[in-house]
């Protein structure tokens, strides 16, 4: 999983941020995104894409990549702006939110997907980076631990949508619910589901 980032090292570039998001596909909470600088010569054991970790090994790793990282930043844009800008343009700018937070300014980034960033800063986009880039597959661990962290406190707020179990996903349990008593506060108002669901 680092050919995409020994590529970026033998052109030169000596701090190499992997950059991720979660929460596109929810309809309710916020979109997350994080940056993250490893060291060149560092591996984490058992660093990969968020989505095939169980929940525990993704809070374990987050915590490593956390200790390890030269730098790192987590940003969130939330359900009202998705709902202002679509969910597109949302993941865009916390991505861009996640790269400035950096305390340690990047000279190259790998983001996952096929949408490049409005920066500045030489970028090289990767379908399934988050399986094929180690840099990668650390920002989706932070982001989708962060997103899912936030849904849990959401879940005190409003227990009656089971945020705990499906975090906020379009599950056939989450869109009863929301048919049954309507949105919340953190619903994404313009997404389908939402928006032309009828209240019983």
């Amino acid at each position: 999983m680092d050919l995409f980032e020994k590529e970026g090292f033998c052109k030169g570039f000596r701090f190499i941020a992997g950059i991720d998001e979660a929460g596109r596909g929810p309809l309710a909470g916020p979109v997350h995104a994080a940056a993250v600088i490893l060291p060149k010569d560092h591996r984490i054991e058992g660093l990969n894409d968020s989505k095939k970790l169980s929940s525990s090994k993704r809070d374990y790793l987050f915590n490593k990549i956390i200790e390890t990282a030269l730098s790192y930043s987590i940003s969130e844009v939330d359900e009202k702006v998705i709902d202002e800008i679509n969910i597109l343009q949302a993941s865009k700018l916390a991505m861009e939110k996640a790269v400035k937070g950096l305390n340690q300014v990047p000279d190259y980034l790998l983001i996952d997907g096929i949408v490049k960033i409005d920066s500045s800063i030489p970028q090289k986009t990767i379908i399934k980076g988050d399986a094929r880039s180690y840099s990668i597959a650390a920002a989706s661990i932070l982001a989708k631990v962060t997103r899912d962290r936030f849904m849990m406190e959401m879940h005190v707020l409003y227990p009656q949508y089971g945020f705990d179990r499906h975090k906020g996903y379009p599950t056939k349990e989450h869109i009863m619910k929301i048919m049954d008593i309507g949105p919340c506060e953190i619903h994404r108002k313009t997404f389908k589901q939402v928006k032309n669901v009828k209240v019983f």
